[in-house]
């Protein structure tokens, strides 16, 4: 569709007219995309720009997956759209096509639009189920951003929302982080003190209804647990007869080498929801995923829940294309080879750049995080610089990798490496040189104090 406007003017217009995310608004001049295929999109210059982050780490696929883009085709011309009230083909494919990819014991399904909307909903039926009301979260965390969902998420994102942010009964525990512990320990010798913690809030809480985890942290720093955090964590939730609920949101649909994040360590949630992958983002749709058990609860109580967009036909037959594509392709398989491959070239970066602290990552899903000291493991910068406006270095690094050709997520004082899992190995060397290149900015930082 062209508006036969030029590129300046449709940058001019987006920016006037419309909120970007995240950020002050003065001086955002958003970047003028036209298209998109495979791993790389071209602005309105005609520039191609090698997607090193998938988007928003979401789109799984790649673009212009042909399968997916044809499902929502079919299903357009057949059933564009009827109430959640009424069954419908769709629905129940994809419900069977869950049955056999999420962990084994997650067996109700309630579909929305996005990651938040499903985080919403987890948190209602874990209260409604449970009859107790708090939900512990983690610091080093990102939930959505909805009352409820910003309310559990423990990065800067909830200031502005404070106190409105702090809904009654979400407390917030230490994240796992080995590189940073947020207790001071060092693993192995600590004996995951950060999961012995909850089991302690928990005691002393009184009321927690469920604990809320990504099994794999996604924006704040690819945090890869420990092999004895989750089931030691799912063993203090069976103690205390607290539910497990599993974001997946960003972890999920191959992004880690498997399936989901929680089949690492063969944990089994209570409750998994996730979103992004699951249509590779090509139409917006979440999953909230419950055990059997917490299902049967609602067959003599109501289920007080429910959206007018809820089980949208038109998200659902992408979600059974986008799954059948992960099986056709072997994407599974090829998230974990090919993220050995990435992970082996973004750990040379480490030996080369003194202003790299850590490497770390699972699959295709690494962050590179920058120090001012590797000894210390100071960041260049803060929560506070990124609310306050202060220029950060990862962001002139990745507006550098952008004028190269590669686009890159960067936040605080880490990159989050996440491409396309159909990703090629002359693509991912590619993004790395482009970062190896752009890291000079940072050790010049370093060598300037």
């Amino acid at each position: 569709m062209s508006t036969g406007l030029t590129t300046q003017e449709i940058t001019e217009l987006t920016a006037r007219y419309t909120f970007g995310t995240w950020r002050f608004q003065k001086d955002w001049k958003p970047l003028h995309i036209v298209d998109a295929d495979g791993c790389w999109f071209t602005d309105g210059a005609g520039k191609k720009y090698l997607d090193f982050s998938s988007q928003l780490m979401c789109v799984h696929l790649g673009f212009k997956n042909q399968a997916v883009i044809q499902a929502i085709v079919d299903q357009a011309r057949s059933l564009p759209y009827i109430a959640p009230g009424f069954a419908t083909d769709v629905r129940v494919e994809l419900s069977k096509l869950l049955l056999e990819v999420l962990p084994k014991g997650l067996e109700k399904f309630f579909f929305t639009t996005s990651g938040t909307e499903a985080n919403e909903a987890a948190f209602k039926i874990a209260r409604m189920y449970t009859g107790k009301t708090k939900i512990i979260s983690r610091y080093r965390s990102y939930h959505g951003s909805t009352m409820g969902a910003i309310a559990a998420t423990g990065d800067m994102r909830r200031w502005a929302m404070e106190p409105a942010g702090k809904i009654p009964g979400v407390i917030f525990a230490p994240e796992v982080h080995c590189y940073k512990c947020p207790l001071n320990h060092q693993y192995p010798e600590c004996g995951i003190a950060c999961a012995e913690y909850i089991g302690h809030m928990i005691e002393n809480e009184g009321d927690v209804a469920a604990v809320l985890v990504e099994p794999v942290v996604g924006t704040n720093g690819i945090l890869i647990p420990p092999n004895e955090y989750l089931p030691r964590l799912r063993e203090i939730c069976d103690k205390h007869d607290v539910l497990l609920i599993a974001d997946e949101v960003m972890s999920g649909w191959g992004r880690t080498g498997k399936w989901f994040a929680v089949d690492h360590w063969d944990v089994k949630p209570d409750i998994l929801v996730t979103a992004k992958g699951i249509t590779s983002a090509y139409m917006p749709l979440g999953l909230c995923a419950t055990s059997a058990k917490i299902a049967s609860y609602f067959d003599d109580h109501y289920f007080s829940h429910g959206h007018t967009y809820e089980a949208h036909p038109m998200t659902l037959a992408p979600a059974v294309a986008a799954i059948n594509e992960f099986k056709r392709l072997n994407l599974i398989g090829r998230s974990r080879d090919m993220g050995n491959y990435l992970g082996e070239k973004l750990l040379q970066l480490k030996a080369r750049h003194p202003s790299v602290g850590d490497v770390r990552g699972l699959g295709l899903f690494w962050a590179v995080d920058l120090v001012r000291d590797q000894k210390t493991k100071q960041p260049f910068n803060t929560k506070a610089d990124k609310i306050s406006g202060v220029p950060t270095l990862v962001e002139k690094i990745a507006a550098q990798m952008m004028n190269n050709g590669v686009f890159i997520q960067a936040w605080i004082s880490h990159f989050i490496i996440a491409p396309a899992l159909i990703i090629s190995q002359e693509e991912i060397d590619l993004g790395v040189k482009a970062l190896d290149e752009a890291l000079s900015i940072a050790d010049a930082e370093l060598a300037n104090h």
